[in-house]
């Protein structure tokens, strides 16, 4: 326990919280004349007027909620709790004043985990107060304590919700990287074993050839000169010590390996057009990823598709890879959260200095596009 509650009271803030966007003004800008409709439409307010200042006072709260979670919530609860004491009237109940569980459930979404605990020992005492001086009944202040517990769980699930969903990104991404590091590491292996063996044949032939060395040299200077690019690359790319995989890499003609139809799935088509030529290993083996990423999403996800079409085009300075479906859209596939293995597409062109989007075409089916860089830069 001891541990877990240490765990608890170091738990940082989430990473950029939301600030004031134009929902935050509007929740304000209604919630103000309600509070002064309240005021004038219910005569059992003891204070009326005092009523509708402080709830209305107080909205400019919600404003500053994300970033300044605990600081709000100690304004709100220390002003409806004090003034009630001050002016030794019931408390106000008015019905627009359930903001303030707007204010709590974001203390335990955006704050630490010391500013939770803080605040929800302020919540406790101001209810505690309340309920003491005999301004709340006891069934009145069970029942708040039920509302305000339910507020702060929803805060803390969709904390641990959209943590959980951080980390799988995160890991996404990282198993994206460690692949292309993979994929980086044949390339240069290719470079050096290409420059080892110029150099082989140059010292064997410089006596009798000396021209025949001069071109070695050239050829050396090079496959040097590509292996740097590839090395400087690979050095953006984090990963963790894991063994490398050594097995060569894949390039832009082993797309056509991805024709054909399955048992029960659709038929895959592919079209291989214009210049692709010295392309840099790294940038033939991120099309083919990203192709056979696409064909097996377009397998699973699907529904009632016939056909799957890839298209890979070159101009002078891009590669153009385009994978489109004919199957329904769905559910799964029209999520606004794009999924772990779109993620890891993304990262790949991003870190090559390309793009990768993907969505629903305008009738039916479902297309992947990315567009890479000749030269595979890294971003």
């Amino acid at each position: 326990m001891p541990t877990f509650l240490r765990s608890v009271w170091d738990e940082p803030r989430p990473s950029d919280p939301p600030r004031r966007v134009w929902r935050d003004w509007v929740l304000v800008g209604v919630l103000a004349p309600i509070a002064v409709l309240e005021g004038v439409l219910r005569p059992d307010l003891p204070w009326p007027t005092l009523s509708v200042i402080v709830a209305v006072g107080l909205l400019p709260t919600l404003l500053w909620r994300r970033t300044r979670p605990l600081l709000m919530v100690m304004v709100c609860f220390a002003v409806t709790s004090l003034v009630p004491l001050l002016m030794g009237q019931p408390s106000s109940e008015m019905y627009t004043m359930a903001y303030q569980l707007i204010l709590a459930y974001s203390l335990f979404r955006w704050g630490s985990g010391r500013e939770a605990v803080t605040g929800l020992v302020v919540m406790l005492v101001s209810a505690s107060l309340s309920t003491l001086s005999g301004h709340t009944a006891g069934a009145d202040a069970v029942g708040a304590f039920t509302v305000l517990s339910t507020t702060v769980a929803l805060g803390g699930a969709f904390r641990y919700r959209a943590g959980a969903r951080t980390r799988e990104i995160e890991r996404a991404k990282l198993l994206e990287r460690e692949q292309l590091a993979r994929d980086l590491h044949d390339t240069v292996a290719h470079h050096v074993s290409a420059m080892a063996i110029r150099a082989q044949a140059g010292l064997a032939t410089a006596t009798s050839r000396p021209e025949a060395a001069t071109e070695a040299l050239h050829v050396i200077e090079a496959e040097a000169a590509r292996a740097l690019a590839e090395m400087h690359a690979m050095v953006r790319v984090l990963r963790r010590d894991q063994p490398m995989d050594l097995a060569p890499g894949r390039r832009i003609a082993d797309i056509g390996q991805l024709a054909g139809r399955d048992r029960s799935g659709p038929s895959v088509s592919v079209e291989i057009s214009g210049d692709l030529g010295d392309l840099p290993p790294s940038v033939e083996a991120a099309i083919y990823r990203l192709a056979q990423e696409s064909v097996t999403n377009a397998r699973r996800h699907a529904r009632h598709a016939t056909r799957v079409e890839v298209r890979v085009t070159a101009d002078d300075t891009s590669v153009h890879l385009r994978v489109s479906d004919d199957g329904d859209g769905g559910p799964v596939r029209s999520t606004a959260s794009p999924g772990y293995g779109l993620i890891g597409m993304i990262e790949r062109a991003h870190l090559l200095g390309g793009t990768c989007a993907a969505g629903p075409n305008p009738d039916r089916g479902w297309t992947v596009t990315a567009v890479l860089p000749r030269t595979g830069a890294a971003a």
